[in-house]
């Protein structure tokens, strides 16, 4: 019965995974006045533990102390309220104990939000102390209306303040604020005050955070945080694999991601059901089932659709010629269809800023392509002059196709679909550069954005308006707010070298790939006058400050002119600005591995064929870390046994609708409707169970049955205490749930029945005797618990998890010893062997 609540319960912790896993859209504005919109959780991870996660945890005690009152006529019974006391003994030693143990020697886990595990510390303590008050101080022996609402108020409460704590709120403003700068990351750190040495505090911000002297908001800064971390590993996994693509990267990334996240106390939970009863590791399977879609969407996709019609265009579609070269060659070419087929297209020629008959030859003709042949050149001839002009263009353009079958005079088709076709491009461009200038030298643009990834990135210097002689044109890069040296990009400087009738130089600068989110910086390249290498003596002399100086016959003055106008200048775009940006497809990879690492799509179903898949397959249970690809290993043995002994819950309750139905909702009500019965059946075989042996209900519930609600518990803290880098998901949360236990389990029970009795004008008779006892000796034990988890956290242990081993087994073997003491005293007190109360 407890693996059939167990089971259950990880039906009812998945959806709780998914509930709380909703997003929302939110804007964030950057400090530049830029919006960027990204999402965010909607649930408080603080509320969402101590309510619905705590829920799930505890649903079985608290639906066993209402069913038990419910179900024996509004009478208060031993049962209940002794579970969750024995549940709350249990978690608070053993759980706590075994998570001090287990962290590897000279390790150590400190609580991150101090704050929030000092508001559930305290309401545990208070809630048992709060109980007795109630069963020993204003009403012995009776439990009134007003006690059995407050005490249900007092959850509702304790989440506010738990919030409140954990977002500082409140009278956090008015508490003095000292700032210190985080030597890593630049982030200005707030502290409260000065902090006792022996106690560390977190360092969370308040309601935002200042970076670079900017204010942004604390959901801004978490975002950008997650986006780092998911940077980071995809560099780190780069450097290791090197040999690895793209998507085996994103892959590995995301099993990355998975297993070293925080996560959540249901996923725990979750996982430690999962691997317990023979349903494996739950991101060992994901990850293998990741690995297998993308293979088969790898192996199922279609190849490239023959093309059984043939294109005919230009390639390539820009030419440029000087004007003295006579005439410029074009291309046409065809690709793909039937190549046995001849086909014919006409050409012609077309004004641009040049004129037909003055700058080139009016040409029009067909091309002729034969079977087989795949392209064919053509010539239009170029006239030159001796003017000095611009550089000029026309067009020459493709048109009326036709093909034949054989060597017939062609016919135009018939058919509905064609067997050629025009494609782009069918015009071509030709430039006619001038040769009467030593030219002028130019950037295409005075802007260009490049992606950071683009490694080398090259740069054309163009020179228009003639080509006549050798030029050099010095360049050089200056830096924007993108800095050389290597760390945006690379520091380059030379001089290009253009020969005669050469147009076209390329500059070539590496840039520096950072790997950022986001990026936009920007660097210069400037282009400095050119020169002319093989100028002749006489027109060297005419351009030197001698001859300048001294007055010139009119025949030099002419001859200066010309030279004047010869002389290599610069044009348009000397300087051309770089801008850097963030590789598009690297963003679009962060931002996919962020979404798939969201643990809702890891614990969640979508359908009940999966559901029933996943509860007739055996799977093996291991840990996260023993290898980064999250390659599954195969079941052993005791997976084996586990399935088998659990295969009929697992079937069974595969009928619950799936977690992707209601966003979870289905399922959260669904499961826990069967949490209460299965509840109420377990109730009954307990005392059963109590009366066979001879046991009294409550030493039954203190030890037999708080353990066996337990058990998933131990085993998802334990996983918690190893694999968090910090305690919270395995001692803040055994100190909430204990709270939530009193709250909503005693709460709730004797709130419906005090108000029964209370409508048939009598009181909920509740007696002190054994239950008093035991919550006094659980707050007592308790205290001394969180005094020692507290001290733990001095500089020479580290933190309430690990640290030295003596020191670690010693507060081990103490607090298994308390859970000892409470047991035997609790028994003895029960068979009247030490005086109650």
């Amino acid at each position: 019965m407890f693996l059939g609540v167990s089971i259950i319960a990880d039906r009812f912790m998945a959806s709780i995974e998914v509930i709380t896993s909703q997003e929302k859209e939110i804007t964030i504005k950057k400090p530049n006045g830029e919006t960027t919109t990204t999402t965010i959780r909607i649930w408080n991870e603080t509320v969402s533990n101590l309510t619905l996660m705590a829920l799930g945890s505890s649903a079985p005690e608290i639906l066993l102390s209402l069913i038990e009152v419910c179900g024996h006529g509004f009478m208060a019974g031993d049962l209940g309220p002794s579970t969750i006391v024995g549940s709350a003994a249990f978690n608070m030693f053993i759980i706590i104990a075994i998570c001090v143990y287990v962290i590897p020697d000279g390790e150590t886990r400190k609580i991150k939000h101090l704050r929030v595990f000092f508001v559930t510390a305290a309401w545990s303590i208070f809630a048992y102390i709060w109980l007795y008050m109630i069963l020993a101080v204003f009403s012995p022996g009776v439990v009134q209306v007003w006690e059995g609402l407050l005490t249900l108020f007092f959850f509702p409460l304790c989440v506010i303040l738990a919030w409140i704590a954990d977002r500082r709120l409140l009278f956090y403003k008015y508490m003095h604020k000292k700032y210190r700068t985080d030597k890593h990351r630049g982030i200005i750190i707030e502290s409260e005050g000065d902090h006792p040495k022996g106690i560390e505090m977190d360092g969370k911000m308040m309601n935002s955070h200042f970076l670079d002297g900017n204010l942004v908001t604390v959901e801004g800064k978490e975002v950008d945080e997650s986006r780092k971390e998911m940077i980071r590993i995809l560099k780190d996994l780069k450097q290791k694999h090197p040999e690895k693509d793209l998507d085996q990267l994103v892959e590995m990334a995301n099993y990355y991601a998975l297993s070293h996240q925080q996560k959540s106390r249901a996923f725990y939970r979750i996982q430690a059901t999962r691997m317990m009863t023979g349903a494996g590791n739950i991101l060992k399977k994901h990850a293998a089932e990741q690995a297998k879609r993308t293979t088969s969407l790898h192996e199922v996709r279609p190849e490239e659709p023959e093309e059984f019609i043939s294109k005919i265009y230009f390639d390539p579609c820009s030419y440029q010629c000087l004007e003295n070269c006579g005439a410029v060659l074009l291309t046409v070419v065809r690709k793909g269809g039937d190549m046995s087929k001849t086909i014919y297209v006409d050409y012609k020629t077309e004004d641009g800023s040049a004129n037909a008959g003055a700058d080139y030859e009016f040409t029009e003709g067909t091309v002729v392509l034969k079977s087989g042949e795949t392209q064919k050149e053509f010539s239009v001839g170029i006239i030159d002059d001796d003017i000095f002009e611009e550089d000029e263009h026309f067009f020459v353009r493709l048109s009326n196709l036709r093909v034949v079958e054989s060597e017939e005079p062609p016919e135009l088709s018939n058919s509905p679909y064609p067997k050629a076709m025009l494609a782009s491009p069918c015009v071509a461009t030709v430039t006619i550069l001038d040769d009467d200038h030593a030219g002028i030298f130019t950037f295409e643009c005075d802007i260009i954005h490049v992606s950071e990834s683009i490694g080398v990135m090259e740069v054309k210097v163009l020179r228009t308006s003639g080509a006549r002689g050798t030029v050099i044109v010095p360049f050089r890069t200056v830096e924007g707010t993108a800095k050389g040296g290597g760390e945006d990009f690379e520091d380059t400087y030379g001089e290009l070298e253009f020969k005669n009738d050469e147009t076209v130089k390329t500059v070539h600068i590496k840039v520096i790939d950072d790997e950022e989110y986001e990026k936009t910086k920007n660097f210069f390249i400037e282009l400095m006058s050119p020169r002319m290498v093989d100028m002749s003596l006489q027109k060297a002399l005419l351009l030197t400050q001698e001859v300048a100086e001294r007055k010139m016959t009119v025949e030099e003055e002419e001859a200066k002119r010309i030279a004047e106008m010869g002389k290599p200048i610069l044009g348009e775009h000397p300087k051309l600005e770089v801008i850097i940006e963030e590789s598009y497809e690297f963003k679009s990879t962060v931002d996919k591995l962020i979404r798939k690492t969201n643990l809702a799509l890891v614990v969640g179903t979508h359908s009940w064929r999966d559901q029933f898949m996943e509860a007739i397959t055996v799977s093996a249970a291991g840990d996260e870390d023993e290898d980064e690809s999250g390659e599954e290993r195969l079941p052993s043995c005791f997976d084996y046994v586990m399935h088998f002994l659990t295969v009929f819950w697992k079937v069974l309750f595969a009928c619950v609708p799936p977690t992707e139905y209601c966003n979870g909702w289905a399922c959260f009500i669904v499961s826990i409707l069967i949490i209460g019965m299965l509840t109420a059946v377990i109730g009954d075989l307990a005392s059963h169970f109590g009366c066979t042996i001879g046991l009294k209900d409550s030493v039954t519930a203190v030890v037999f049955v708080a353990f066996g609600t337990s058990v998933p518990d131990t085993f998802a803290s334990k996983a918690a205490a190893v694999q968090d880098m910090y305690a919270d998901a395995s001692i803040t949360n055994v100190t909430g749930s204990n709270a939530v236990n009193v709250f909503l389990g005693i709460g709730l029970a004797w709130s419906v029945a005090a108000i029964y009795w209370a409508s048939q004008g009598q009181e909920f008779q509740v007696s002190a005797g054994t239950l008093a006892f035991s919550v006094t000796l659980f707050t007592i034990f308790a205290f001394i618990c969180i005094s020692v988890l507290l001290y733990r956290r001095r500089p020479h242990l580290g933190g309430e998890l690990g640290g030295p081993r003596g020191c670690k087994v010693a507060t081990t073997l103490l607090f298994v010893s308390l859970w000892l003491l409470y047991i035997l005293f609790a028994t003895l007190e029960a068979y009247c062997y030490i005086k109650g109360f």
